[in-house]
């Protein structure tokens, strides 16, 4: 265990760390197995964004929750009213890319 400051952590086997959980309301915990290859990917895109292992798949798992919630929504809305188009898909599409990636200024 590691003193920093006010707060205690504790470094484990691969270097991420955790965070002492708040006594009054501890984060439920959960035990996952992953391929060697996914706990190794983790465990340096975590240490590159300066999170804890914890706190990098709570990001993911809370990415991937929206992106399934997303697509729920997209299927209850083709059930109702038919599948997409694919002019309406290509527009969409258009729409995305602008907002995600703009458009690059010639130097």
């Amino acid at each position: 265990m590691k003193a920093t400051g006010r707060q205690s952590v504790k470094q484990s086997y691969q270097s991420s760390t955790i965070g002492r959980m708040p006594r009054g309301n501890p984060a439920p915990k959960l035990s996952i197995t992953v391929d060697a290859e996914v706990h190794e990917a983790v465990v340096v895109a975590a240490a590159a964004d300066g999170l804890s292992v914890s706190a990098w798949m709570t990001k993911a798992a809370r990415r991937a929750l929206i992106a399934s919630d997303g697509l729920a929504g997209v299927a209850e809305w083709e059930r109702e009213h038919g599948s997409f188009t694919t002019s309406e898909l290509a527009e969409a599409r258009d729409r995305v890319l602008a907002e995600v990636v703009p458009e690059r200024t010639p130097r």
